[in-house]
């Protein structure tokens, strides 16, 4: 998170210097205003993540600031005369909480620090959310925002206008056929046959075939360095004339086809090796393009899992769940040798816990499979429910327990019982 901004309003001008020397002490930028009426522009310019404002003051009340702002950024409201009905009327109309004077400052910090936080991650998800609707183009296909990937796209971008072979060369999960499907989509062939099949699994007597069925279109060679060296002539010659030979006829029949391959592994070793040969590897590596590990552009983690959350909860018809300051921790602290596949994979199992309300994102990471989460069953479903429930009634009403009850429509006995049963840490909700 990026150090907080707060706004303080409040026509008590020592009450305003104390407030200021109090944030300033722990770090945060601050703007303090005499009057609510001047909040509107500064809210505009000083972009501010939560506002602590007074209740009782001349021109504009701070409920009245309040209703204004619509709820962003969050308003915590402070004040000598509050009083219950005060406090639920603030409340309803959205302010963050309710302080009164005189107040305790580790509590009011706390209060504040909890209600910018919060600001923070909606800003932060909301963002990304707006970038994702802005893509369009290869930047819906290929995603990321990295050098290495904006230089990518305009590779695709400046390939796909000719018929050059191109050599994808990248770790397993980067997203190899992805490009070459790119590659074919954004280029006059889009019309045309796309195949992809693995060159180590190809022979001699199937290569007529896959080339028919490419014809007019693109052909995508997976891991080229594991093509059969007796195919290799075939391949050569298909790249270079644009025929290929059927074992049962003696005339070459014509093709017209775009050859994309790729390969995991590090080519001129493979060529040294003897397992391909170095004709056909000039022939392939007409353009070659490198494809980053995603452990080289962590700028592009949050992005990428969101964009594939979104798509996985829209399948279930569900919201995807919001990002955390701790989930994008463990997002960047994790190496991703799998890549963007591994990244899609973890998106999918957070989506899929989310749905059970268990699981966090350390979980998705980890591969826990979502049956240990199945088999908990309707009791512990329940449980997490409540769980949920009364963790943020008791933020909500600042540990006020009373209210908690009230709130939750249930005993003040049942609720004692029910948080020492589910576990729940008071001190920690607030």
């Amino acid at each position: 998170m990026t150090p907080i901004r707060i706004l303080v309003i409040d026509d008590d001008r020592l009450m305003r210097s104390s407030l200021v020397d109090l944030f300033e002490a722990v770090g945060w930028t601050v703007k303090s205003l005499a009057r609510a009426t001047d909040a509107q522009r500064w809210v505009s310019q000083f972009q501010p993540d939560v506002i602590l404002s007074d209740v009782r003051m001349p021109e504009m009340s701070g409920i009245e600031l309040l209703q204004s702002l619509n709820g962003a950024p969050p308003v915590v409201l402070i004040s000598a005369h509050g009083d219950i009905p005060m406090a639920v009327e603030a409340m309803n109309l959205g302010a963050y909480s309710f302080v009164e004077k005189p107040y305790d400052p580790k509590r009011l910090i706390s209060i504040l620090s909890h209600a910018a936080d919060q600001h923070q991650m909606r800003e932060s998800n909301q963002r990304l959310k707006d970038r994702l609707q802005q893509l369009s183009g290869l930047d819906q296909v290929i995603l990321g925002q990295t050098p290495e990937m904006v230089r990518l796209r305009d590779m695709i971008a400046m390939l796909a206008g000719n018929d050059a072979a191109v050599l994808l060369h990248g770790e397993t999960g980067t997203g190899k056929e992805l490009v070459a499907r790119a590659l074919h989509d954004i280029s006059a062939r889009c019309d045309g046959p796309y195949i992809a099949i693995n060159a180590a699994q190809l022979s001699a007597d199937q290569l007529p075939l896959v080339a028919r069925s490419a014809d007019g279109g693109t052909l995508f060679l997976d891991e080229i360095c594991a093509c059969p060296l007796e195919l290799q002539p075939l391949l050569l010659r298909l790249i270079d004339t644009q025929e290929i030979l059927d074992t049962d006829q003696g005339a070459p029949e014509k093709m017209n086809i775009r050859v994309v391959s790729a390969t995991n592994e590090d080519t001129d070793l493979a060529m040294k090796d003897g397992r391909l040969r170095a004709d056909l590897l000039y022939r392939l590596d007409g353009v070659g393009l490198h494809l980053p590990p995603l452990r080289t552009r962590h700028d592009d983690v949050a992005l990428l899992v969101l964009r594939f959350m979104q798509q996985f909860a829209a399948q279930l018809g569900c919201d995807a769940p919001d990002l955390s300051d701790a989930d994008l921790a463990d997002l960047m602290a994790h190496d991703w040798p799998g890549n963007v596949r591994e990244l899609r994979n973890v998106a999918q199992r957070r989506v899929m816990m989310a749905q059970y309300g268990f699981g966090a994102m350390p979980d998705a990471i980890s591969g826990v499979s979502i049956d240990r989460f199945e088999r908990s069953g309707l009791r512990a479903g329940v449980a997490a429910f409540e769980r949920q429930m009364i963790g943020k009634a008791i933020a909500t009403h600042e540990g006020r327990m009373e209210d908690v009850a009230a709130a939750l429509g249930i005993g003040r006995r049942t609720l004692n019982e029910k948080i020492v049963k589910l576990g729940l840490d008071k001190s920690a909700l607030l």
